[in-house]
């Protein structure tokens, strides 16, 4: 990054130029916009389209949309959107076959070519995420060609947190509201007497181009210093928190619990969780036909461990019970991840508890598992020393 600043100051025109600059440079801007009551991420074409002045109020199974007064860009919360739906879309064709006229079989793969992408506003618990969904779909033996061709040409600004929500709790997953890896560009917004404007780091060297081609200013320390202090007082207001306990062991000697029968009660099994969840990743194919039966298509889709086909295997499914789908879902996430990927599977975004219609909050369920261990411990150490 010879010669370019390793950090910068622009202001909202800077904003509105960087995502034209990338439009010109042939990217598709993906970025937060207010749509349908909600902060969605959407193709932008300017910097009018971003969700000045919106903020968001969340609990469990509520959000809503609400003003802010200082006009801010990145202020609001996870939404209902992820950017696995554009690294990973959920409907993607993988091939097709046609019969010929002499009745040959002609078969090709449907791979098209990936739009190069430039997500904005990208959230330092997506960050995490997008790193583990990598890791999962091109760390293995069966690598997904078309998300590592998506992911290898996304460009990545991330949007440092200084609003955490009533649903955040990304400090007891290991992360923070600051952008540590993973990104082209950090932008961390201040709004201050002083103006309108955003504390901008250098990730890459690509980074570091495209910010010497659009206007920016020197980092002076006194907007330096009230964005990283912004950033390191919204470690303090996470509204949530995973219990500070070994998750792979809770989860696992939780197995029997007979608190999975009290979420089971209040779970309606319509996966919300995991199509909101920036980190679940799970798919299944199909198979589609003309009514000539001369031409196919195989489909790779979204699935979920809340499906009751999802675990079908001839007979009937593993699962059948709603208790034990959660149960999967839930121990997967947080404790045999691990196993898998070397890592928990949760980055704390608040977005399954904040979409999850029967307000089921995961940060309370593990706390109630934690309780009844700590409980069950105490039994029968007292039993032990009788």
């Amino acid at each position: 990054m010879t010669g370019t600043p390793a950090a910068a100051i622009i202001d909202r025109a800077g904003l509105d130029a960087l995502i034209r600059t990338l439009t010109e440079q042939g990217r598709t801007v993906i970025g937060p916009t207010v749509r349908d009551g909600a902060v969605v991420l959407a193709e932008l074409s300017g910097g009018d389209e971003l969700p000045y002045g919106w903020g968001a109020e969340l609990e469990a199974g509520r959000y809503r949309l609400v003003p802010r007064a200082d006009g801010a860009a990145f202020a609001h919360t996870a939404g209902p959107h992820s950017w696995k739906a554009y690294l990973h879309p959920e409907r993607e064709k993988v091939w097709q076959a046609d019969r010929t006229s002499d009745g040959e079989i002609r078969y090709e793969t449907s791979r098209t070519e990936q739009p190069s992408y430039a997500f904005l506003g990208v959230r330092p618990c997506d960050l995490r995420a997008i790193a583990l969904q990598g890791r999962v779909l091109t760390g293995g033996r069966f690598q997904d060609a078309g998300y590592q061709e998506r992911r290898r040409g996304a460009l990545l600004i991330a949007a440092e947190c200084t609003e955490p929500g009533a649903t955040c709790f990304c400090v007891s997953t290991g992360g923070g509201p600051a952008a540590d890896a993973g990104f082209d560009l950090a932008l961390t917004e201040v709004v201050s007497d002083e103006g309108h404007r955003f504390f901008v780091r250098v990730g890459t060297e690509e980074g570091a181009r495209l910010l010497a081609s659009i206007p920016h200013g020197p980092a002076d320390a006194a907007t330096e210093k009230t964005a990283h202090g912004a950033v390191e007082a919204a470690r303090d207001r996470m509204g949530r928190a995973i219990p500070p306990v070994d998750l792979r062991a809770l989860m696992g000697a939780s197995v029997d619990s007979t608190h999975w029968d009290d979420i089971a009660s209040r779970c309606l099994g319509c996966a919300n969780c995991t199509l909101v969840c920036p980190t679940c990743f799970c798919t299944t194919t199909e198979e589609v036909t003309d009514l000539t039966g001369d031409h196919t298509e195989r489909w790779q889709r979204w699935d979920s461990c809340f499906d009751l086909d999802f675990s079908y295997v001839h007979g009937g499914p593993v699962r059948s019970s709603t208790k034990s789908r959660y149960r999967q879902w839930l121990t997967h996430k947080l404790s045999t991840w691990h196993e898998q990927f070397d890592s928990g599977g949760c980055v704390g975004c608040g977005r399954c508890v904040a979409w999850c219609p029967a307000g089921i909050d995961i940060t309370e369920e593990v706390a109630a598992f934690a309780t009844q261990q700590t409980a069950t411990t105490a039994h029968t150490d007292q039993e032990a020393a009788r």
